[in-house]
């Protein structure tokens, strides 16, 4: 994959870290290149704290990393996440100097935080440290677009008996209290920056978790991205039905009513495709940010929506005694659970949920 590294970071250890990373990605292979560069995998922004920005991203096959150092913060999550947002990063990296030494705090969009510490007697294993941790977005591939395909019979565009039990099972997950209303980008991003991001992800804010029940032995009907669980309502608009992958065009194929602008499914439709189109027994899926005990878990975090974090899960649903009633870790992000349908999924989970995912 190629890189770039952008920032004029100033004397000191950011100017090292930049060094060390343009290292260890040209020893893994990777290739360095120019910001504009149409085929560009992985951009690695150092930003001053105040002058936060987004990289301008030529394709949505483009994965962000901002690094900005600052003083140490009490609470991470809440000071760094806001500059997440509005860098429109898939990776944030606050840097402090601590009483432990030198800590790189690590923050997700799925609200992870983890932490590398640097230390000066074994520098390459730090920065092999620090590759690991950017490695899932430098070899991943986004499955973003969408075809929309305006041949939805005219019978399903108020949905029928499967759309009623997602639109149930939406409320359900609300009641579970794991799902933020959509994230009020607004209050963090201009507008010049929300069109952009609209633009590239066709999202109107971030909410977390995604449901989906099977329609028939090829399709199924699946949430939005960005849209409210609890409030799933319109066809084509807050429920879409998933009809195929195109491999070639890596883009899911929706198909939609002919009377209205439909809103892109969620990004986790290429992990549902696979499981349904290799599992006809899985009647339903839920995507949580939560956690379980004892569940087998991906090894890789790969971003959500990459066709290699679909394969990993995919994978382990293959390995599990009962792949249609499967619970699967996602690494440092949640869990994936097939079900015969929606009501066994939430019966089965009732009371074992846990809010915090394990960051490792």
């Amino acid at each position: 994959m190629r890189y770039t590294i952008t920032g004029d970071a100033p004397a000191g250890f950011a100017r090292q870290l930049q060094e060390g990373l343009r290292m260890v990605l040209q020893l893994h292979g990777h290739e360095p290149v120019a910001p504009d560069d149409e085929d560009l995998g992985l951009a690695v922004q150092f930003l001053d704290p105040g002058d936060l920005k987004p990289f301008r991203r030529k394709s949505r096959g483009t994965f962000v990393v901002t690094v900005v150092e600052g003083p140490p913060v009490d609470r991470v999550l809440e000071n760094c996440y806001p500059m997440l947002v509005r860098t429109l990063s898939n990776l944030f990296i606050y840097v402090a100097d601590e009483a432990e030494g030198r800590t790189m705090h690590f923050v997700t969009p799925e609200l992870g935080h983890y932490t590398v510490t640097y230390d000066p007697d074994h520098e390459m294993e730090f920065f092999q440290e620090v590759y690991q941790r950017l490695s899932p977005l430098a070899t991943s591939r986004f499955v973003l677009d969408n075809i929309f395909v305006p041949d939805l019979p005219r019978e399903l565009w108020d949905g029928d008996e499967h759309t009623r039990a997602l639109r149930e099972a939406g409320k359900r997950l609300q009641a579970l209290d794991l799902l933020p209303a959509p994230f009020p980008l607004d209050k963090y991003l201009p507008p010049r920056e929300l069109r952009h991001l609209r633009r590239l992800y066709g999202i109107g804010g971030l909410s977390y978790g995604n449901l989906s029940v099977r329609r028939d032995e090829k399709t199924f009907w699946m949430s939005a991205s960005g849209v409210d669980k609890s409030n799933l309502e319109v066809i084509g608009r807050d429920i879409l039905l998933v009809v195929d992958y195109d491999a070639e065009k890596q883009a899911m194929v929706l198909s939609v009513p002919a009377d209205r602008e439909p809103r892109r499914v969620s990004v986790d439709a290429i992990e549902h495709y696979m499981i349904y189109r290799e599992h006809p027994e899985v009647g339903a899926i839920v995507h949580v940010h939560a956690w379980m005990d004892g569940v087998p878990s991906t090894q890789i975090n790969y971003p959500c929506g990459t066709y290699e974090l679909a394969t990993a899960v995919a994978e382990l649903v293959r390995q599990a005694p009962d792949p249609s009633r499967a619970v699967i870790g996602l690494r440092n992000h949640g869990l994936t659970i097939t079900g015969r349908s929606l009501d066994d999924i939430f019966e089965r989970i009732e009371g074992r949920i846990q809010r915090e995912v394990p960051m490792t």
